[in-house]
């Protein structure tokens, strides 16, 4: 397994190609490499070639590389699901979590944040999807969670959305994913609580980043298309 520049310059032309079908800006979307699975050796690679932000799904993930690629100044990203009792490292390893979805967790990562002194971005994980697989709050939940992480967790500092769309062949199936959590943020915008922003829209990955980038998405998620198909059975 290598890190392909070329794989790299192939996504960077389909995000600016997706832009100007979407009338957007060029540079307006974000590309966040997920790195899980992939060795040392790789993200060294990567951040060599500028890729100095990446997405883990395990804080036990991030805090076997984190060590070992400590002088590529790397920002590690918590895009999976996090566990109340891995908040301790979440807080400690990570620079900003995507996936906070229910105030329990909120609440453990503000405690572990006062001890460790620090504070965190953080993208609220919304469910778009009806597969019982997906992790996420229900859309009409949201309003009162940013409330309440505004009053009682202030060290998490909301930026905006993040979602999962559905694993299914119809694009329009997936497409109506994205545009629900564009459309839920363009509805909340405007009471969102002080010192909470939701300009960020985090969605799309490899299979289907262009149609998020068509919907509205500021982040895209991408792992095998960049670094190559992954071996589940070696970790």
């Amino acid at each position: 397994m290598a890190f392909s520049s070329e794989n790299l310059a192939q996504i960077h032309a389909r995000i600016a190609a997706a832009e100007q079908r979407a009338g957007r800006a060029a540079g307006s979307v974000t590309l966040l490499p997920v790195s899980k699975t992939f060795g040392v050796d790789v993200l060294r690679e990567a951040a060599a070639h500028g890729l100095r932000r990446l997405g883990e799904n395990k804080t036990q993930e991030i805090k076997s590389k984190s060590e070992p690629l400590a002088d590529c100044g790397i920002s590690w990203v918590m895009i999976g699901h996090l566990q109340t009792n891995k908040a301790k490292e979440a807080a400690r390893l990570a620079d900003e979590i995507q996936s906070l979805d229910r105030l329990d967790l909120a609440l453990a990562l503000q405690k572990r944040l006062e001890i460790e002194d620090r504070s965190m971005d953080a993208l609220v994980q919304v469910k778009t999807s009806p597969e019982p697989s997906k992790f996420g709050m229900a859309p009409e939940a949201v309003a009162q969670f940013l409330q309440e992480v505004a009053q009682q967790a202030p060290r998490l500092r909301i930026q905006g959305l993040m979602t999962l769309a559905i694993n299914d062949p119809d694009p329009e199936q997936v497409r109506a994913c994205f545009r629900r959590l564009r459309e839920l943020r363009d509805a909340l915008a405007p009471a969102a609580p002080a010192g909470v922003s939701l300009a960020r829209l985090s969605m799309g990955m490899s299979g289907d980043f262009e149609i998020a980038i068509e919907e509205g998405s500021t982040e895209v998620r991408i792992g095998s298309l960049l670094f190559g198909g992954r071996d589940y059975a070696a970790k």
